[in-house]
């Protein structure tokens, strides 16, 4: 795409990421490629829209005409009423389930089999692939500017805890367990207990979550000797097991999180 768009030209770019056609990022080889003319078009939706009422009630609103909620569920799609909305230019599979109250966005793509669980976010663009598991309150962060910018990316049959926090273009590979309350953006750094790295964003390269990791909020100590007397300590995800094949994410999780780590993992600069 070059230029600026027509009102037309953007409506029918929604159209084809509503039918995941076309997607504001997408897996290639071993990585992703975003595709900036993607969210450059989803951006002029909201310059070329105007603002109209939207009545529901009985609650109003009032949002670009170019991006209302979607007023049809997608097909094979399941949306519990409560409150839920799927927005214009969003792609939701088949099987999908969307507890109330949850919220799709622009530009999102959520593969067959996931659940959407209650006061969950799925952030514009965002790309979470098949039977994924958004626990409650888990929130997918959006990007939209820079064009240029990966998208939070949640790969298939990942298991996110209620009230995780991925945000700045943070990738969680395939299988990966979140247990509740892991919080990552593309500044932090994931300590990897048991092959004994720390795993960080590079030039390029988003903070990436390892295929089959399970990864748990922990802490570390704070800098300093004033920190120090004090016991102070600073948030820390943390992985204390790697998935196998046969484990599902529930019973792997109550093992991680039952009292008694190992010695090895209790161990080291990072407390869990």
């Amino acid at each position: 795409m070059s230029g600026e768009l027509s009102r037309g030209e953007v409506l029918a770019l929604l159209d084809r990421l509503e039918r995941g056609d076309l997607r504001a990022a997408e897996p290639e080889g071993d990585g992703w490629r975003v595709n900036p003319e993607v969210k450059a078009g989803i951006l002029a939706a909201f310059r070329l829209g105007v603002d109209v009422d939207l009545p529901a009630p009985p609650f109003a609103y009032r949002d670009r005409d170019t991006l209302p909620p979607r007023g049809e569920v997608p097909p094979g799609v399941r949306v519990v009423p409560g409150g839920s909305a799927i927005r214009r230019g969003a792609f939701v599979a088949p099987c999908v389930v969307v507890m109330p109250p949850a919220y799709v966005n622009v530009g999102a793509y959520v593969d067959e089999g996931t659940m959407i669980d209650s006061h969950t976010l799925v952030g514009s663009c965002a790309q979470v692939g098949k039977r994924v598991h958004l626990s409650a309150a888990s929130q997918i962060g959006g990007v939209l500017e820079p064009v240029g910018a990966l998208p939070v990316v949640v790969e298939d049959d990942v298991f996110v805890g209620g009230g995780c926090g991925l945000y700045e273009g943070v990738r969680v590979r395939a299988r990966a367990v979140l247990a509740a309350g892991v919080v990552l953006t593309g500044s932090s750094v994931l300590y990897d207990l048991v092959r004994e790295r720390e795993i960080r964003a590079s030039e390029g390269q988003p903070l990436t979550v390892p295929e089959g990791a399970v990864v748990v909020p922990g802490s570390r100590p704070a800098p300093g000797s004033w920190a120090h007397v004090r016991g102070l300590s600073i948030s820390a995800a943390v992985i204390v097991k790697y998935r196998d094949a046969r484990t599902g994410a529930r019973t792997i999780l109550e093992e991680a999180l039952r009292p008694g780590l190992d010695a090895a993992q209790a161990s080291g600069p990072v407390r869990t």
